[in-house]
């Protein structure tokens, strides 16, 4: 174990008593957690202190720069590459990368998508894909440069030489319950996409039951500061707070939300999934002036989702990383059930209505959580899971049902459904006597707020 770090405690302190850090301080502590130098102990003091007292504009700015310097910086791209890239603070049945990016690189701009794997009730992209026999998520940068050219986008995973620092940070923010600190959230965050070296971000900030910001007015205040750290690092950045209260589209679990998304790819996709894929792509195509207004670049995104091209960009995708010609090709025929051609094999059970009515709601939170007890979520990074399990959602919000008309089917590996998750679906479920009004997923769109022209470029100190 290091000795104490006489450095870090003197910034310890002055975050305590609510001083504000220098850029100066913080390339210090960023450069004693990536070195190893400062102890665990204190680094989860600092993290606490800084969730305490909050950190201003100019250390959040300042922290994700450091973070984004802490490691290596992806070479520059051509440029006559518009590259692009989006980021969700997670969600129950969130698999719009999946969709996103082939109807972004269909709509003429590039898409390196540096994904992570899921923890709890949160599934992972990467998790998703890997249920397509021999999809591979491990791609070198110079391979990733060679996808880019020919197909337009691939979804990766990290390597460790990125952002070392925030790899360390987050791991003890996990232990020490620091992790929804806006400064914090922001700076893992966006330094990891300043060091792929993007042009433009759109962050997909989720409120809700199953969400980091349970409240609109804690979405809407990370989404702000995340859009302005963005552009003071040389990112057109832009955002859209989505409600998560109930599953995003019908498919919970790693094999059924691929399907999920080939079907959005087919052009027969949940019409709330569709929409928030269309908004972030409008938005994105706008911000990278790829499109005159966010109307133009919605249009643009519908198109191509509809004339197939983002489909011949997915398989395209899949076939770039690793799977097979034929596979592919079946997985995007509409003629086949994706979830032959994944060979995704479970038992399934029906749960039924308990009362005829309206549906009100679905609680996302209690769904997520009962695909992760069926194994298809992890604990702790490495675990295996089992990607054929999950939910296929027969009903949304609005719906008039009637008592014993089955609303989910649960795909499970036990030979019957455990007792304790048939009753935690159950009671997701509510049912009422009228009908709701059934609310946009899109609560509101936000780009930046006070700071003048341009984003400035990206600096390495």
């Amino acid at each position: 174990m290091s000795s104490c770090n006489p450095a870090v405690r003197d910034l310890i302190k002055r975050k305590r008593d609510g001083e504000e850090h220098s850029d100066g301080e913080i390339r210090r502590l960023v450069t004693a957690i990536a070195s190893k130098e400062a102890q665990p102990a204190q680094i989860g003091a600092w993290l606490m202190a800084a969730y305490i007292r909050g950190l201003s504009e100019e250390e959040t700015i300042s922290l994700t720069r450091e973070m984004m310097n802490s490691g290596d910086v992806l070479p520059k791209w051509p440029s006559d590459w518009t590259v692009v890239d989006k980021h969700s603070t997670g969600g129950v049945g969130d698999k719009v990368s999946l969709v996103l990016a082939p109807a972004l690189a269909a709509c003429g701009v590039k898409m390196p998508k540096i994904s992570g794997k899921g923890l709890e009730h949160t599934g992972g992209t990467l998790d998703k894909l890997e249920a397509i026999p021999g999809f591979c998520v491990d791609m070198e940068n110079g391979r990733v440069r060679e996808v880019l050219e020919s197909v337009g986008c691939c979804i990766v995973g990290h390597t460790q030489q990125l952002v070392p620092a925030d790899k360390v940070m987050y791991a003890i923010r996990d232990v020490t319950a620091t992790v929804d600190c806006p400064g914090l959230i922001t700076g893992s965050i966006i330094s990891k996409k300043a060091a792929e070296r993007v042009g433009t971000l759109v962050l997909d900030i989720k409120t809700g039951n199953a969400a980091f910001m349970n409240t609109r007015e804690k979405a809407h205040t990370l989404a702000q500061i995340m859009v302005d750290v963005g552009c003071e690092l040389g990112i057109h950045t832009g955002a859209v707070v989505s409600t998560m209260d109930c599953p995003l589209g019908r498919a919970v679990g790693n094999a059924l939300e691929v399907a999920e998304a080939v079907r959005s790819l087919q052009n027969n996709g949940p019409s709330d999934l569709v929409d928030l894929v269309v908004e972030i792509g409008g938005l994105i195509l706008f911000l990278s002036e790829k499109a005159a207004s966010k109307e133009e670049g919605r249009h643009k995104m519908r198109g191509a989702l509809k004339d197939g091209t983002a489909l011949a960009k997915f398989r395209d995708m899949a076939v770039a990383q690793n799977v097979a010609d034929d596979v592919a090709t079946r997985l995007c025929d509409a003629s086949n059930d994706p979830l032959e051609v994944m060979q995704s094999k479970a038992n399934k059970t029906e749960l039924t209505c308990p009362q005829s009515g309206f549906v009100a709601s679905i609680e996302a939170m209690k769904c997520g959580l009962a695909a992760h007890a069926l194994g298809g979520g992890r604990d702790k990074e490495g675990e295996a899971i089992d990607h054929a399990v999950g939910l296929q959602l027969a009903v949304t919000i609005g719906d008039k049902v009637k008592q014993g008309q089955p609303w989910v089917t649960v795909y499970h590996s036990q030979p019957e459904l455990p007792d304790a998750i048939r009753t935690q679906l159950q009671e997701a479920l509510t049912i009422d006597s009228s009908q709701p009004t059934v609310a946009s997923r899109i609560v509101e769109t936000i780009t930046r707020s006070k700071h003048s022209g341009a984003p400035k470029k990206q600096k390495k100190n």
